[in-house]
This record gives structure tokens, C-alpha cells and sequence, in this order.
């Protein structure tokens, strides 16, 4: 009752370009299925914005990411977007022509199922083609330092442990949308850090992250922060 009087309905914005965060996906066919039946794969998540209708064209960002050897001997990370069609919309068990934000949806697309089988797309974001933010392999960004530790009990009983400050070279969890991925402080002042992140997120400024640090074989939450910059990988087009 407390949470349907008291807690507002938040805003959903219906006109922006559509954008769904993964969080699951899988393959829908059965083993031996006949191969005049075969379904493409299901990604469920939630709209953040924006309207998904059936019979769109669709992009995954970012993609099937792979190492490329460049000129100098290095490697360069270069992502390539899946490109589909919806197929279908689904809430629960009601099929839909088309998607708004809020709530949880699954989307049939005609992508191969292998891609999509035991959640091999979660933390990628689907939307509209080319209408998806950039890639990043790095970011830069502003953040906040709980002042102590959550969940976490000191041997003597007491007080909880005070976070550290970040420090050049540890490795942080870091969670943008539904992606966690490993990352590396290159650099770090009061509140502003360099981030190079282990696998390249499909994200854009101003979107508000979570930072864990290893404490006793366990991730634990030590702050937020919000992306200011980033460095952005190649992208193939089709």
C-alpha cells in the first residue's frame, strides 16, 4: 500500500530513440527441433526509453567483440553490432505489437540462437539501428566514496572498515547498466578517475555506474560515480 501511494510512478519517455538493457537471453528451440521451425533468439530486458513495435530493425551493441593485430604489433579491441528484425513482443505470456518502458519484455528477434543461448547477450543494449550510443573501452569519471564499508564486520565487533581511496592499478568492479565488467584505475584525484574496462560497454555520458572492490574474497560496493568522457573503440559496419 506504501509503495502505490507513496513512491511515484516514474516518468516514461516515449519519444526518444528506443533502448532496452539486456538482462537475460536464450535460445527458445527445443534440441531436434525441425529445421522449418527453428525460432531466432530472445533478449528480455527493460525499455529505458522510447517504443520497440514488431518488424523493426535492430542492433546489439556491442556485438561479437574481437582482437585485431595492428601495424606496430599491438592489438586493437573491435566490436561488431548484431543486426536483426523483431519477430516478436512478449509481457509474460500476452504477445504485443509493441513495447513502452517499464516492466519486463521479451523480444524474438531472427538472430542465430547460438548468440543468444545461456545469456551470452547480457549487458549489450538493443535499439534501433544506428541510433545506438558509442562503445567504450575507457571512461573517465566523476565519483563518490561511501565513507565505510556495507555488510562488512570487523573482527573486534566494531565499527565497519573505511574505504580506502582509490589507488592507480587496482582492479574494480565496475556495473554500467546490466553490465559488469573488471577495471583497472589508470589514474585517480579527489573524485575524478580513468577507468580502462576489461570488455567494451555500449554506453554513454552522464550514465551513473557503481564501483565494488575486492574485500575478503567478496565484491563489495565502495561508491557510484558518472561517466564524463570515454575512449571509443572501432565499430563495424556491415
Amino acid at each position: 500500500e506504501y509503495l502505490v501511494h507513496k513512491i511515484p510512478v516514474p516518468v516514461r519517455d516515449f519519444t526518444s530513440v528506443p533502448r532496452l538493457i539486456v538482462i537475460r537471453s536464450f535460445d527458445v528451440n527445443k534440441p531436434g527441433q525441425d529445421v522449418h521451425d527453428l525460432q531466432g533468439g530472445v533478449a528480455g530486458g527493460s525499455i529505458l526509453q522510447g517504443v520497440l513495435r514488431v518488424g523493426d530493425e535492430i542492433e546489439v551493441r556491442p556485438g561479437i567483440v574481437t582482437k585485431k593485430e595492428d601495424g606496430s604489433g599491438g592489438t586493437t579491441v573491435v566490436c561488431s553490432p548484431i543486426f536483426s528484425r523483431i519477430s516478436s513482443l512478449y509481457a509474460e505470456s500476452n504477445d504485443l505489437q509493441y513495447a513502452v518502458p517499464g516492466g519486463l519484455i521479451g523480444v524474438g528477434t531472427r538472430i542465430d540462437p547460438t548468440l543468444t543461448r545461456a545469456d551470452r547477450l547480457v549487458g549489450q543494449v538493443l535499439g534501433k539501428r544506428g541510433q545506438l550510443p558509442e562503445v567504450f573501452a575507457e571512461i573517465e569519471i566523476s565519483y563518490y566514496l561511501l565513507r565505510r564499508l556495507l555488510g562488512v564486520k570487523t573482527s573486534d565487533g566494531g565499527k565497519q572498515a573505511k574505504v580506502q581511496k582509490l589507488t592507480k592499478g587496482e582492479i574494480l568492479m565496475v556495473n554500467i547498466g546490466s553490465t559488469g565488467t573488471g577495471g583497472k584505475v589508470e589514474g585517480a584525484k579527489s573524485d575524478l578517475a580513468k577507468i580502462s574496462l576489461t570488455q567494451p560497454v555500449c554506453t554513454q555520458e552522464g550514465e551513473k555506474i557503481a564501483l565494488s572492490r575486492r574485500v575478503d574474497k567478496h565484491w563489495r560496493l565502495i561508491g557510484w560515480g558518472e561517466i564524463k568522457r570515454g575512449k571509443k573503440i572501432e565499430v563495424l559496419e556491415p
